[in-house]
């Protein structure tokens, strides 16, 4: 990633510095956001009941994995392209994603009713609507952002992008201490989503105009079916799973299952925009295997140093969240929130595989392993959760994600010629385990009952070995990346 494309303004860094510096402070950025995410979560907890979040599960899932099939590759097309006249390529890709948006209000209208029949759960028709009418078309106006994204201008893309959560968090929380229940989620969500498409529409630096182009369909609908397979095999198993939940547990089971889901999604969504970070860069290079590989190699070894002691802490301590932050009445969601802290460690392993395959243009892979996974859920998930209610379906979800996992590992090993990703990984997985094991030994050392102050030291030890074994193993890697931080040299 030496050679800088003219697609960027690297100022003295070459694209290497400029990726690796956007990772890591795409990183911190992104985990702050995360990390308001995951308060809102616990706050919301704290003045909702489970019914009321089984509400707002079964919205989420309902109609936002629906929304996943929208996304399926417009942005990502743009920003893979390389077209002379930069203005036109956006206001036709802008184009395609108001005709997505439009057709999937439409499509969410049409379901919305079939939604609250399936679940026979008629107060979802209300902030359903909402949802739809307020939120939805709220995507589109976002489409600026796309630009900042391929031009890897980071600061003004993550700027815009902190108004939502911060939003969202302000009015959720206010709006549930006022005793408005699900509504308090629905209205902050839409708050957000309105506050940051006025501001991403404000700053666009092309005019939104309507440019529709045939031929643009049909490049952007190549690229994208695959992705839309992926993301359609994401909305089958979570509907699947939400359906499933509420018919055999009830609608406090599926509040269960949206915490734990909230809860982890402090993990992805940081992924999520560590590998927004690299692929415009992985674009530009991504005939260089030399250069994939080792970017590739690197990042998930960043990745894992922070999300398998995440995983794993949650497994180890979300007993104690529960006694002592969310209530008794969160205590059967327990055994759901150890098993979702060790799927989001294990599900780390090449979290941003997807990446590569897209900025070459091999969107097939993706497809497959969506629909293989989802096969897996369907076939072995549904009886267990039938069988064995939440600890069923915890394990229905670790099915799942071990399937996924197998599938990026062949896809991989095909892309950069037998990499031997689990070595590489090892490392950065390795001081969990001390770290864990620090944890079991005092409690077995102190025994009986224990209380804030145990759990505190608990705390501290796990994470003052998991962070000292770390710097023993990666202290190569974590220097090379810290350098790539300094102000780069005149």
């Amino acid at each position: 990633m030496d050679d800088a494309p003219a697609r960027f303004d690297l100022g003295s860094r070459s694209l290497r510095e400029h990726a690796a510096r956007g990772s890591l402070v795409n990183a911190a950025f992104s985990a702050g956001l995360s990390l308001i995410g995951l308060i809102r979560a616990f706050a919301l907890a704290v003045f909702l009941t489970r019914t009321d979040y089984g509400v707002w599960g079964v919205l989420a899932v309902s109609l936002g994995t629906v929304l996943w099939l929208k996304q399926a590759g417009v942005g990502d097309r743009f920003i893979q392209q390389d077209e002379h006249d930069q203005e036109r390529e956006f206001q036709r890709a802008f184009t395609l994603e108001l005709l997505a948006t439009g057709a999937f209000v439409v499509l969410l209208l049409a379901l919305l009713p079939l939604f609250c029949l399936l679940y026979g759960e008629w107060e979802l028709l209300a902030p359903g609507l909402v949802i739809v009418l307020a939120l939805v078309p709220t995507g589109v106006m976002q489409a600026p952002l796309w630009v900042f994204y391929r031009r890897m201008d980071f600061v003004r893309q993550r700027t815009l992008q902190a108004i939502e959560p911060v939003v969202a968090l302000v009015v959720s929380v206010a709006l549930a201490a006022l005793g408005l229940g699900y509504w308090a989620i629905v209205l902050g969500m839409v708050a957000g989503g309105w506050a940051m498409a006025a501001a991403a529409a404000a700053s666009s630096p092309y005019p939104l105009r309507w440019r529709y182009d045939p031929g643009a369909l049909r490049s952007y609908w190549s690229f994208s079916w695959p992705l839309f397979v992926t993301s359609g095999a994401t909305v089958v198993a979570a509907q699947l799973a939400v359906l499933a939940t509420e018919a055999h547990l009830g609608l406090a089971a599926v509040g269960a299952m949206a915490l734990a889901s909230q809860v982890t999604q402090f993990t992805h969504r940081v992924d999520a925009l560590v590998t927004g970070t690299l692929y415009p860069a992985i674009c530009a290079v991504r005939d260089r295997l030399d250069l994939l590989a080792e970017s590739f190699v690197k990042s998930n070894r960043l990745g894992l140093m922070w999300a398998m002691p995440f995983g794993a802490g949650l497994a180890l301590f979300c007993g104690d969240l529960v006694t002592y932050v969310l209530g008794e009445e969160w205590r059967p969601a327990v055994e759901l929130l150890q098993v979702y802290g060790v799927v989001a460690a294990v599900g780390h392993l090449a979290f941003n595989w997807d990446a590569y395959l897209r900025a070459r243009g091999d969107t097939r892979p993706l497809a497959v392993a969506a629909v293989a996974s989802t096969v897996a859920f369907v076939a072995c998930g549904l009886p267990l959760l039938l069988l064995f209610d939440l600890r069923g379906l915890a394990a229905a979800i670790a099915i799942q994600t071990a399937v996924h996992v197998a599938f990026r590992a062949l896809y991989l090993r095909r892309l950069f010629h037998g990499l031997r990703y689990l070595a590489h990984a090892g490392r950065a997985m390795a001081p969990t385990l001390p770290a864990a094991a620090a944890v079991l030994l005092l409690r077995h050392l102190g025994g009986g009952e224990r209380t804030v102050g145990d759990v505190m030291i608990e705390l501290g030890a796990y994470a003052l070995v998991a962070a000292l074994v770390t710097w023993r193993l990666e202290r190569g890697l974590l220097r090379e990346a810290a350098g790539y931080l300094r102000p780069a040299a005149a």
